[in-house]
C-alpha cells in the first residue's frame, strides 16, 4: 500500500493539494466498507484490518473490544517540549484504542513529525516511525466521529488515504483549520499548543510546495504516556 500526501495524507510523493489531510492508500473496497461496530456494556467492537503493507514497526493489532468510558491522557514529549492530549473514547473509541495501543507498544517513541503545513491548513503531522510519510501500522480501520466534524487550533485528528483507512498518522492543529469534516478527531489539547506553534513560526522546507513541507525546526517524539481516571 502506497500513502499519499494529506489533503491530509501520507504519500511517499506528496502531491499536495491544500484542502485536505490525509494518508494514503492502496486499500480495497471491502477493507474501506464501513463496519457497523457493535456496543455492549460501555465497550465497542472495532475492526483493524490488514492493509497488506509492512508495518513501519511491528507491533501487531490492538484488542477488538475498545471502551467508551473513563478519560485517557497522553502526553507525547518531544524534543520541542511536551504536547498533553485528551483522548475523546466517547466519541472514538476505536481510534483512542489504537493510539492507546501503539503508544503502549512504543510505536511512536524516537520517531519524527514529518510534515508541516502554513498555508490554508495549519497542521503538524506525526505517527510514520519512517518519518517518510508513508508508513503506517500495517492496519486500518473506520472513521469515526466525522458528523459536524470541525478542527479548531487543538484539535487533534487521524490523516488518511479515504474513507476507512486510518491507520497510525495524525495531525496537530496549531491555528483554527477548514476542512471537510473527512478525518477522525479524537483528541484536544490541552497543554503545549505553543510548541507546535513555536515550531509553525520557524516554517517548513516547503518541499512538498509552499508551505508544506518538513519542519525547519526538527521534532521528534521521544515517547507518549497514556495516563486513564
Amino acid at each position: 500500500m502506497r500513502y499519499r500526501s494529506l489533503q491530509l495524507r501520507f504519500t511517499p510523493a506528496l502531491v499536495l493539494t491544500m484542502t485536505l489531510i490525509g494518508l494514503s492508500g492502496c486499500a480495497s473496497a471491502k477493507s474501506r466498507a464501513a463496519t457497523t461496530p457493535t456496543t455492549v456494556g460501555g465497550t465497542i467492537s472495532c475492526a483493524y484490518s490488514p492493509t497488506g503493507q509492512q508495518a513501519a514497526r511491528s507491533v501487531g493489532k490492538p484488542p477488538t473490544r475498545a471502551s467508551q468510558l473513563g478519560t485517557s491522557i497522553a502526553t507525547l514529549t518531544t524534543n520541542q517540549g511536551a504536547i498533553v492530549i485528551k483522548l475523546d473514547a466517547a466519541k472514538a473509541p476505536c481510534t483512542v484504542n489504537s493510539f492507546v495501543y501503539l503508544a503502549k507498544a512504543k510505536y511512536f517513541d524516537a520517531t519524527p513529525c514529518h510534515r508541516l503545513t502554513t498555508a490554508g491548513i495549519f497542521v503538524l503531522q506525526c505517527g510514520d516511525p519512517t518519518g517518510t510519510g508513508s508508513g503506517g501500522p500495517g492496519y486500518e480501520f473506520a472513521d469515526e466521529n466525522l458528523s459536524g466534524a470541525v478542527y479548531p487550533a487543538g484539535t487533534v485528528a487521524m490523516a488518511n488515504a479515504g474513507p476507512g483507512t486510518n491507520g497510525s498518522q495524525f495531525f496537530l492543529v496549531y491555528a483554527d483549520t477548514t476542512l471537510a469534516p473527512n478525518y477522525t478527531p479524537f483528541g484536544t489539547i490541552t497543554g503545549g499548543l505553543a510548541v507546535i506553534q513555536k515550531i509553525a513560526a520557524a516554517g517548513s522546507n516547503n518541499s512538498n510546495g509552499q508551505g508544506d513541507g518538513k519542519p525547519n525546526l526538527p521534532v521528534e517524539i521521544t515517547n507518549v504516556t497514556v495516563a486513564s481516571s
